[in-house]
């Protein structure tokens, strides 16, 4: 069926060369690259590399800054992934500094408190924050200039205050405003009783003292000193679980990134407990049908995009898991010859209500990207899963913790079942593109469950569709919603497609006729990327009008 709310766009901008919905030009530069969902993020980044800092030590500096300036997507009270292009080593390297659920916490004490599910908010959904140590482990392998310089930017935006940007405000109003009944989220984020408005300067001075010990004292400051104590006993007021020792045990885990070919680019992902491999399934699935052919915003090309990501999402809810309680067949899954069986269970004419996962034996978010001077290049990703994140905010500190424990579920026997000490299924997810072995891209798309979408849709557009960059993400994107998920709900009625303005209304009623239930929305994420050019010697970047970002470089 078709939602009343379905409407196809108009834009207002009439460019005299490129795509008609590009919102402008790629940025292109010699010496380094920056791409970020805030422009004052951008400029710290810009400002490190000048300082004579590489991509590692501008990508922890700006997300420092993302944690002050958008905290209603991220900060230091959530998780990171990272992908990085050591240009000395010439190769790839994945961080996954995800946090585990408290040990003192079982499934018994849902079960005999009456909770079906993990709640949103509060200090139940707190798993341990493992973006400082992710820092730290970045800069401990890869950093270049001391971390007191590196973080005191935010420090100093921290303590003399910046002003809001517009979509920040929108989301701060919301978010903070709903988790003001927790303590001292008020007292932090709205000042004078309220949520500051576009323009207005916000200052966190709480949040700057807490860099300002990290900067001095280092990560062990956060998990074995000070703030791990004062979040300790706040979490132990809260009737929480998360505790001094679970701060004190945290590591995060160097691993291997995983890559599918796709037409000649490899295109590489992080294994689970995120959802990576995802788009590389999309892609294993799609790479067996001539996209190009089918044309950008076809009935053809969104009915065979749409229904490899079902496929691919019913493996994703049975198979996605911390991959130290469970087997996961990382292998099997991203393989062309499991794709080539999956990809028969497309009908090329109808859409699919209901799917299996395939049968396998075993044995609100921030994205940012730099590149340096020196050709090394970051992709970065971080959160606190649902918009500010818990609501527990332990006083004096200047953050939230995240929520991101609302992603086990309770069903018997799957892979991401609630057991103490275990990392939730994760939805943020880096990217990166290399090409004969060289780095070629490094991108990301913000977003929850569209971030696989997302990843997968930018590369369609610019290998198959012959997109640049930034028309790669302004182009009108496609978002299914309504698959199985690894928290336990099953697909039964084959979801729903919603399409962003731009797509023709030609393809939205025949794929009506298809089968498929067509709705509008305004959640398609946000995307930053960094395109190498070789032969030039030069960047490109590109950021979105979806997002308060900025691309820039010098």
């Amino acid at each position: 069926m078709l939602s009343a709310g379905m409407i196809t766009g108009t834009y207002a901008q009439d460019r005299i060369t490129g795509k008609t919905f590009a919102t402008r030009s790629e940025v292109i530069a010699q010496h380094g690259m920056a791409c970020t969902s805030q422009p004052l993020a951008t400029q710290v980044a810009l400002d490190i590399l000048k300082a004579g800092g590489n991509a590692i030590d501008a990508a922890i500096a700006a997300n420092a800054v993302l944690g002050l300036v958008e905290p209603v997507s991220n900060g230091i009270g959530g998780d990171l992934f990272a992908i990085v292009w050591d240009a000395s080593s010439g190769r790839l390297y994945g961080l996954n500094a995800s946090g585990r659920s408290p040990k003192s916490l079982t499934l018994d004490y849902f079960k005999e408190n009456g909770y079906e599910k993990i709640p949103t908010f509060g200090p139940l959904s707190v798993s341990v924050p493992g973006c400082v140590d992710g820092w730290f482990e970045l800069h401990g392998r890869f950093g270049s200039l001391t971390m007191e310089k590196i973080l005191q930017p935010a420090i100093t935006y921290a303590r003399d205050g910046f002003p809001l940007t517009e979509l920040i405000a929108y989301y701060w109003a919301g978010s903070a405003s709903a988790l003001s009944r927790f303590p001292h989220v008020a007292e932090v984020y709205l000042p004078g009783g309220k949520a500051p408005e576009k323009g207005e300067i916000f200052k966190n001075p709480s949040l700057a003292n807490t860099l300002e010990k990290i900067a001095k004292e280092g990560r062990d400051v956060f998990y074995r000193g000070e703030i791990a104590r004062t979040i300790d006993r706040f979490m132990k007021e809260q009737e929480g679980f998360l505790s001094y020792g679970d701060l004190a045990g945290h590591e995060s885990e160097w691993v291997e990134p995983v890559s599918a070919n796709y037409r000649g680019y490899d295109i590489w992902e992080l294994p689970p407990n995120g959802q990576g491999i995802a788009a590389l399934q999309i892609l294993n699935i799609l790479e067996g049908f001539d996209i190009a052919s089918m044309g950008f915003g076809s009935t053809e090309y969104i009915h065979h995009f749409v229904e490899a990501k079902k496929l691919a999402f019913e493996d994703r809810a049975r198979y996605y898991a911390d991959p130290d309680f469970s087997d996961v067949p990382v292998e099997t899954l991203i393989s062309k010859e499991y794709a080539s069986k999956r990809r028969q269970l497309v009908n090329p004419d109808r859409a699919s209500r209901a799917l299996d996962a395939g049968q396998i034996e075993q044995g609100n978010t921030i994205y940012m990207t730099v590149a340096d001077g020196q050709g090394n290049m970051v992709s970065l990703i971080q959160s606190n899963y649902r918009g500010m994140g818990s609501g527990m905010c332990p006083p004096g500190l200047g953050f939230i913790l995240q929520n991101r424990g609302e992603l086990f579920t309770f069903e018997k026997g799957h892979a991401n079942i609630y057991e103490p000490g275990k990392r939730p299924f994760h939805t943020i997810i880096p990217a990166f593109v290399t090409k004969d072995g060289k780095p070629w891209m490094s991108f990301g798309v913000m977003g929850g469950s569209m971030q696989p979408q997302g990843h997968a849709q930018i590369i369609i557009n610019m290998i198959d569709f012959g997109m640049n960059l930034q028309e790669a993400g302004d182009a009108p994107r496609i978002r299914h919603g309504g698959s199985s998920q690894p928290t336990g709900e099953v697909m039964t009625d084959g979801g729903i497609v919603y399409l962003e303005s731009g797509i023709p209304y030609e393809s939205i009623r025949d794929l009506v006729k298809m089968g498929h239930t067509v709705q509008f929305d305004l959640d398609y994420g946000g995307y930053q990327a960094i395109m190498r050019d070789p032969e030039n010697g030069v960047y490109y970047g590109a950021s979105e009008s979806r997002k308060d970002g900025q691309a820039a470089g010098y």
